[in-house]
Formats: C-alpha cells, structure tokens, sequence
C-alpha cells in the first residue's frame, strides 16, 4: 500500500537564508539561498520537486514498481531509491555500466550511492554504455517490461512535464521580492519549472553543469517564456569535474555561511555568482536568491575520486 504523505504535506517551506559577505556588501548586492536541501537528506532539493507529481501519478494509475536510469553516483538514483521506499514501490534502477556488475560485492563497498540505494531496497540492471545510449528506444523498453513486469517509468535525472509542474513550486510569494533566481542547471528541467513559476520582473540564471549548447533547446521544451539566461562559464570542464579552487571555495563557504554545497551543482552555481558579482554583472541594490538543489549525497562519492588525485576533501 501506498504511503504518499511525504509527497502531500511537506511540513515547513524551505527558510531563505540570508548571506553576509563583504564582497556582497562592497558591491552593493544583497545574495540569499533558498534551502530546498533541507527538504530531506536525499531526496532534497530539485529531486523531491522532480518526484513529487511522478510519485502520485504513479500511484494513480496502480503501478507498484519505480523504474529509471542513471550513473553510477546518480543523486537521482539515490533518491528515488528513498522516494519509493518510504512511498511504498518497489524501485528499479538501470545503471550505465555493465563492468560494475561483475564484482557487484566490491562495487556496493566503494561506492556510497548504489550502496545507499540497495539498503533501500533498489533492484539494479547494469547495462553497457552503448546499451545506456538506447535507453528510451521503445525495443529497449519492452525488454526490460519483459524481464521486470510493468512500471512507471521516470527519465533519467527525472525531468519530464510533471517534474517541471513540481519545480514551479519552488518558488512562491515568499521570493517575489528578488530580481534574480540563480540555479543550478542539469537537464534542464528544474530551471524550466522555475522559469514558469518566476514573476514577470524577475530574470533567470541557470548555471550548467555540462558543456555544450543544447540546454538551451531543451529548456524552451518547457518554457515559453524568455525572462532566462544561462551561464556557461563555470562548469569547470563539464558533470562532475572539479579543481582544487573550487573544492577550496567549498570549504570556505561551509566555513564562513554553515552551508554545505555540493561540488557538481550548487558549488559551481555560488562560485560563478560570487564571480559575477566581483566583475559587476549585476547593479547596485541588486536582489538574487540563489537555489540550493540538493544533492549533498554525492559529496561521499566525489571525495573517493578527490583522494585519489591528492586534491582536498570537501568537508562535510
């Protein structure tokens, strides 16, 4: 039986923090974060948004088992693996990575994510890349309904239209008074809910965390309007890579805000606004509220691959 309460009735609307910052206040510019990561620890942020109206159309139509791709770290993974555990389905997760398959033992040890998202119950299928690539080809999804029954299926990162009506929410009369949203930006479909879900005298910055000029196409599959821009210049080299000055950035912010961000999208989204900020983009007496999408889990991840470059951790 379904439990849907967390999807119906969140408790509190997440605070908006305000930021104290001598950069911020030379500059004349008044920068606060909107605390969508203290939604849940996993499934926070964007992901709890993406889910919500996926969760109840899933219910509504009786299916009992959750199906969706992702990576090895995926927080998507991790959170619909949570999601459906304390809703009530069954989950399905088919990973990119047929390798990880061969000694799954030693994979769930080294890696936080797919561990995390076993303990809650999540039956996994690991494909290889070029298999991953044809995900969405109907041939490939009448495969895996032959092997697992029927589901409901949700994409990869969870964007479709019911993903984008629950990031509308996001915002609220609570944040009309800012003149810029900043936010992370994926596959999209968060920004393209908050775009539809901004006052006509605010403008969107999305900050991407992947090369490339395709976001653009695919936000406007989601948005009419035009009141959005995004942000190419600091992904730092594409998903999931990192230096050494954004980790220390991290740190730092963590030190002197108490606010944890994570390092493939939050990070770089404060980082490149702080950057902004410092050469004048914005003008003086300037609003922004920045969104903090979640995503913390993946910190576990990320410092594996840091320690084995000898670069900092981020500390937690």
């Amino acid at each position: 039986m379904n439990d849907l309460g967390f999807f119906t009735s969140l408790e509190d609307e997440p605070q908006i923090q305000y930021l104290r910052d001598s950069l911020y206040e030379e500059f004349q510019v008044e920068v606060a974060i909107k605390r969508e990561d203290q939604i849940d620890t996993y499934v926070s942020g964007n992901k709890f948004r993406k889910l919500k109206y996926n969760v109840l159309e899933a219910a509504k139509q009786q299916h009992d088992t959750l199906l969706t791709f992702g990576g090895a770290y995926s927080n998507h993974i991790a959170a619909v693996a949570k999601a459906g555990s304390r809703s009530g389905f069954k989950t399905i997760g088919v990973i990119r990575g047929e390798e990880l398959a061969q000694n799954l033992r030693q994979t769930l040890q080294h890696n936080p994510t797919l561990r995390f998202a076993k303990d809650y119950g999540m039956q996994f299928k690991f494909v290889s890349r070029e298999t991953y690539r044809e995900k969405l080809q109907p041939k490939f999804l009448q495969q895996l309904k032959d092997e697992f029954g029927t589901f409901y299926l949700i994409p990869e990162g969870g964007t479709n239209t019911l993903a984008v009506q629950g990031c509308t929410e996001i915002l609220s009369e609570a944040t009309q008074d800012f003149d810029y949203i900043a936010c992370p930006v994926g596959t999209g479909g968060t920004i393209g809910g908050i775009i539809d879900g901004s006052f006509p005298h605010q403008k969107i910055l999305g900050f991407p965390a992947l090369k490339g000029d395709f976001l653009n196409a695919e936000i406007k599959k989601y948005t009419d309007k035009t009141n959005w821009e995004l942000v190419n210049a600091y992904h730092f080299g594409g998903y999931a890579k990192v230096n050494q000055d954004l980790v220390t950035f991290i740190n730092d912010f963590k030190k002197k805000h108490d606010i944890l961000l994570d390092p493939v999208y939050t990070g770089k989204m404060m980082f490149g606004l702080r950057d902004l900020i410092r050469n004048e983009f914005f003008s003086k007496n300037t609003r922004i509220l920045a969104v903090h999408t979640g995503g913390l889990q993946g910190i576990a991840g990320m410092n594996q691959k840091l320690l084995k470059k000898g670069f900092p951790l981020i500390r937690m």
